[in-house]
């Protein structure tokens, strides 16, 4: 599990931790201390030197935590760059992306732990059966997603591809429904806001369209996209019945 750990690293040792640990991007980095958190993008601001958790994932996403709270102060769901640096005899993290233009600096200033943990991915829960059994299940019984929706169309034809469920809301809104048996992941997340933005194509300014992923889980980074996006998240354990999945030619 622990591939490399360092108690109160100085600069050097922290920098060169980093930099060995991120060309490979195939680890879990954490490292905790006090440290000067500065972010600009698509706004500005500036965290003041205190005592921070920073987790750097495989998958390039980062998050910075407060001592309190659940949520990050600080996150990027995806990194496109990620340096370590020494500036004044002091460790600088610089991770940057490039869509949208990001970049979260991280001046280590006290740090008394960095780790580099080897966590295998576990498969975890998926929902029995294809995705085209739990799509029949999901159009057939749609309020498992939400009460109130009607299923217009299956497997509906856009620009980029089809879209898995297309229905409306109890208050007329159009929806766009990407279904996942497995865990969600930021691919589902972009490929469902994709589908959202060819329908908002197609219809007239003034309507609605709301997208939903469903699946049994999400990852957090896809979950803080998902959100940022102003999508939505369904938790789906729906299964098809041994009738349907009979008629299909078959039982999982």
């Amino acid at each position: 599990m622990i591939r490399e750990q360092l108690l109160q690293p100085t600069a050097v040792e922290l920098a060169a931790f980093l930099t060995r640990h991120t060309r490979t991007c195939d680890c879990l980095i954490q490292v905790a201390g006090q440290a000067e958190v500065t972010y600009q993008g698509r706004a500005a601001s500036t965290a003041d030197a205190g005592n921070y958790l920073l987790i750097l994932k495989c998958d390039g996403s980062l998050q910075i935590h407060h001592p309190k709270g659940i949520k990050p102060m600080n996150w990027q769901p995806k990194t496109d760059r990620v340096v370590a640096t020494l500036e004044d005899n002091l460790c600088v993290l610089t991770a940057s992306r490039t869509s949208p233009a990001e970049t979260v600096r991280v001046l280590m200033l006290d740090i008394q732990l960095a780790q580099a943990l080897d966590i295998q991915e576990e498969v975890g829960f998926v929902i029995a059966g294809t995705e085209a059994q739990l799509q029949q299940t999901l159009s057939r019984h749609p309020e498992l997603i939400e009460p109130g929706l009607t299923v217009l169309d299956r497997e509906l034809m856009s620009s980029v591809g089809d879209i898995d469920l297309y229905a409306k809301d109890a208050q007329g809104r159009f929806v766009v429904v990407e279904l996942k048996r497995a865990k969600a992941t930021h691919d589902a997340v972009h490929q469902l806001s994709r589908y959202v933005d060819a329908v908002r194509a197609k219809l007239p300014k003034r309507a609605k369209v709301r997208g939903i992923l469903a699946a049994p889980s999400i990852t957090t980074p896809a979950a803080l996209t998902l959100e940022g996006l102003k999508l939505e998240f369904k938790e789906i354990h729906a299964l098809p019945s041994a009738q349907e999945t009979a008629a299909q030619g078959g039982l999982f």
